[in-house]
């Protein structure tokens, strides 16, 4: 119990110890409300400067680093396809880039691997993201955009810190041609209370058989926590997701995801919720050096892995069928009819043995999923 409790945070914010303004955004109002929030010790850097605070060499200051927040300008672009690749079935999500690393810290997580740079980003001009958004949604007026920003950081895990859910909700009230979903693996949704969403917000939470949670996500909520802040958005009338991604094999794992399924199910409205995916643990192969260096108790590298078509290591293909057709079932018997339980990038031949059908005999992913929201 006491390294339950040492390694789960539901607003795992609390981690950050120190900010860093970039200069030249310093004087924007939004950065000195984040400061004035945060009530934490900040220095100014220069605009593109590594932050010396963070000694050492990544990946072996990455814990540190995460103590550490830069408030700073996204020169590139805030909206943008998910990077996507076309041997897999993909739902065709848009990916909102609010910053970059996040204070929690799981074995698998794949951002390790992807960044070079210890410390958390958070990009704080806004107003150039709201512009963007608004631009793509004139130049497409007849597409439907389904909008996530945990691809490169959790979409709430800073929240207590930025409220930019806040500003994000309201702007997304106001349009029709889409639906935000927020992910996360924390338990902070306190900004989202009395907030006129319209529905155009989902709020997801990642899940995963129990003994994972505890083992391999560090400062992650519980899924006690998880689970009350799902309930807790529900009465508040959101629609909400699960992703249980990535699916890993441990010992006892069929009663783990029974547990957790049961849980979700027990203690969270089923109407409430409108799609789950699942995808198995997958993983560039840079990702095993580094996840077992920085968390030599892990074994979840330890398996037998195969290169698969996008070039990530997966389980075997015989192996993934058994784990998804043990999670997939457990999640048909209690989802409600209207929920989409789908696969994040997995082969057609995977959806077939599994499901029963593929993608295209139901109008291809990015149609189950809309329907979920529009029908």
């Amino acid at each position: 119990m006491l390294m339950t409790q040492l390694q789960s945070w539901a607003d795992p914010s609390l981690f950050v110890k120190e900010i860093h303004v970039e200069e030249s955004c310093l004087d924007l109002p939004y950065t000195r409300e984040i400061l004035a929030r945060a009530r934490l010790p900040y220095t100014v850097v220069p605009d593109y400067q590594d932050l010396e605070a963070v000694p050492g060499y990544y990946p072996d200051n990455l814990t540190a680093g995460k103590q550490h927040l830069l408030l700073c300008r996204n020169r590139g672009h805030f909206f943008k396809p998910c990077p996507a690749t076309r041997e897999y079935r993909c739902c065709e999500y848009h990916v909102l880039n609010i910053g970059m690393n996040c204070p929690m810290d799981c074995a698998y997580c794949i951002l390790q691997a992807y960044l070079n740079k210890p410390w958390l980003t958070f990009f704080v001009n806004i107003d150039d993201l709201i512009t963007e958004m608004t631009s793509a949604f004139m130049a497409a007026p007849d597409r439907f955009f389904r909008i996530g920003t945990g691809e490169f950081t959790d979409s709430l895990a800073l929240d207590r810190l930025t409220c930019l859910s806040r500003t994000l909700v309201t702007f997304m009230a106001g349009q029709q041609q889409g639906v935000l979903e927020l992910k996360t693996k924390s338990a902070v949704v306190h900004n989202l209370e009395g907030l006129e969403h319209k529905g155009r917000t989902v709020v997801a939470w990642s899940l995963n058989s129990t003994p994972i949670m505890v083992r391999e996500e560090i400062r992650a909520a519980t899924l006690d926590q998880r689970l009350a802040a799902a309930r807790q958005c529900a009465q508040w009338g959101y629609k909400l997701a699960f992703h249980f991604d990535p699916i890993i094999e441990h010992p006892g794992w069929q009663q783990g995801y029974e547990e957790t399924i049961n849980r979700l199910f027990d203690e969270v409205p089923a109407e409430s919720i409108v799609w789950i995916s699942m995808g198995a643990l997958r993983y560039l192969p840079a990702l095993k050096n580094i996840g077992t260096g920085r968390f030599p108790k892990s074994r979840i590298y330890s398996q037998e892995f195969i290169e698969g078509l996008d070039g990530k290591s997966r389980y075997f293909r015989p192996h993934r069928v058994e784990l998804y057709k043990h999670v997939y079932d457990l999640l048909k018997n209690r989802a409600h009819a209207r929920t989409c339980i789908y696969f994040c990038m997995e082969s057609d031949e995977i959806w077939q043995e599994v499901m029963g059908y593929t993608p295209g005999e139901r109008g291809g992913i990015p149609q189950m999923l809309d329907r979920t929201i529009q029908g």
